[in-house]
């Protein structure tokens, strides 16, 4: 994008990937959304080294999804005029910030992958975003959107969904928790929260607590 100097502003206009988000965000606004969050336990993700040592707590995150998505289907689906089209394919889209800004990257056939799988596949697309060299192709055909601002130090947020899919994770940064244990007694551990946006026009909340209920088991015994 060129930006256009003027006194006193600088004008940015939007082009490219950047235009069609800008569009998807107002009709994502459209949407009837609904929110659920849960907190995990987060001790195995951060021990994913030790099965796969070029893999990342975020890669841990991506692949607990493209579990869960698998057994939940109606969660890896696109919502338009008014009708539900479930996908096999499950294609995990990944916010990435990059220099030009935030761009959704998409891992094809992400529950195909083991760990070392999805850590290259991860490394591949974010280093590729960062420096600006995403196709068309690398950015479309996403069945699911995991946003993860934990490494900001962002506690938990509500992310905005990326239509037409009908549901995105949230993921916040890992702290560490005293809990309570059956003992009576408590230890400290780390947790993060994941907060899921659901479209309610195709899923309700039953069916969204049961996917964010898996995708919290699949990061705690990954």
């Amino acid at each position: 994008m060129t930006a256009i100097e003027e006194e006193g502003r600088t004008v940015v206009p939007l082009k490219g990937i950047r235009r069609t988000a800008a569009r998807r965000m107002v009709a994502a606004w459209e949407a009837p959304a609904f929110h659920l969050a849960v907190e995990a336990d987060m001790g195995a993700a951060l021990r994913v080294k030790e099965r796969s040592p070029g893999a990342t707590v975020t890669d841990a995150i991506l692949a607990a999804c493209a579990a869960a998505l698998r057994d939940h289907a109606a969660l890896n689906a696109h919502y338009a005029d008014e009708t539900v089209t479930r996908f096999e394919r499950i294609n995990v889209g990944m916010a990435v910030d990059t220099p030009a800004g935030l761009v959704v990257p998409v891992i094809k056939d992400a529950a195909s992958l083991d760990l070392a799988g999805m850590a290259n596949a991860r490394r591949d697309i974010v280093q590729r975003a960062r420096e600006g060299q995403l196709t068309m192709d690398d950015v479309t055909d996403g069945t699911f959107t995991v946003s993860n601002l934990g490494m900001m130090g962002i506690d938990g947020f509500d992310a905005i969904l990326n239509v037409p899919q009908v549901a995105i994770l949230a993921v916040g940064a890992t702290r560490q928790q005293f809990v309570p244990t059956d003992d009576g007694q408590g230890a400290w551990r780390p947790r993060a929260r994941l907060t899921l946006t659901c479209d309610h026009r195709a899923i309700d909340g039953a069916t969204g607590a049961r996917f964010l209920a898996a995708v919290r088991d699949n990061i705690e015994s990954s």
